[in-house]
């Protein structure tokens, strides 16, 4: 196969994306027969967090059983009921040494699919507000906390960015919406909840290809940060188990498919 300008193949990149797939005993089946369906159909999968139901490690250990036997890379993040239980490193760990997974926080990765390196920026992001109601850096100890958690985030963010900046094809991917766009749906008085317009400032530097997020249950699937498409993958919004996107040098920005 003869690769095409910017070094990126002509068969496009066949990635699927989910995020808030809760799972638990009662639909554990389900989880794994959606993601056998991905064998052979998919170069690349992206989770956008909230693997599990209370982050609980057993529930870790289930999520592990569907994953460990795909053949192609897992990637994650963590959501806030992955952390739930405050067993955030435990959930980590299992879903790495039993399942394959490779789970990001304010980390970098990139994986080599049909002979093209995908860079994959992963962090769970966190709350903040969007515009006008964005959380100031003033006040209580707790709420500059807030902000500080955010501030780092944001500057993880930046920085992965930058160190995949030489990779054919660049993938954000966070729990916590970069958007306002992608919360449309949500009633408004919690937007501050569901994520922080302040991520958006590295994403409009440096375009990724694809920006990926979960969290809002009853956002909206598409919205842009300049250039850069995001989407909103949590599986309520998306009302399928997978979204599979397809990156190409032909079809950029991202096309998505069913």
């Amino acid at each position: 196969m003869t690769p095409s300008r910017d070094g990126i193949q002509d068969v496009p990149l066949r990635v699927a994306a989910a995020g808030d797939v809760h799972i638990r005993d009662s639909n554990r089946d389900e989880v794994a027969r959606s993601f056998r369906a991905l064998e052979g159909e998919v170069d690349l999968v992206l989770l956008a967090g909230d693997l599990t139901t209370h982050g609980e490690p057993a529930q870790a250990e289930l999520f592990a059983e569907v994953c460990r036997d795909l053949s192609v890379p897992v990637i994650a993040v963590l959501g806030n009921h992955d952390l739930h239980m405050g067993r955030g490193d435990d959930v980590r760990r299992v879903l790495e040494e039993a399942g394959g997974v490779t789970v990001l926080e304010r980390e970098t990765t990139v994986v080599e699919a049909r002979g093209v390196e995908v860079g994959i920026v992963g962090l769970k992001g966190f709350v903040g507000g969007f515009g006008a109601s964005n959380l100031p850096d003033f006040g209580e100890p707790q709420l500059r906390e807030v902000y500080a958690t955010t501030t780092a985030d944001v500057a993880a963010l930046d920085e992965g960015l930058r160190a995949i900046s030489m990779c054919p094809f660049r993938i954000v991917l966070l729990h916590y919406a970069p958007t306002a766009d992608t919360l449309e749906g949500e009633p408004v008085g919690i937007w501050a909840f569901l994520g922080s317009d302040r991520l958006a400032a590295p994403i409009l530097e440096h375009v990724p290809d694809l920006v990926l997020h979960g969290h809002a249950h009853a956002g909206a699937f598409e919205g842009r940060i300049g250039e850069a498409p995001v989407y909103n993958v949590s599986v309520p919004v998306m009302g399928r188990d997978f979204w599979v996107f397809e990156l190409s040098s032909e079809r950029r920005p991202t096309t998505p498919i069913h």
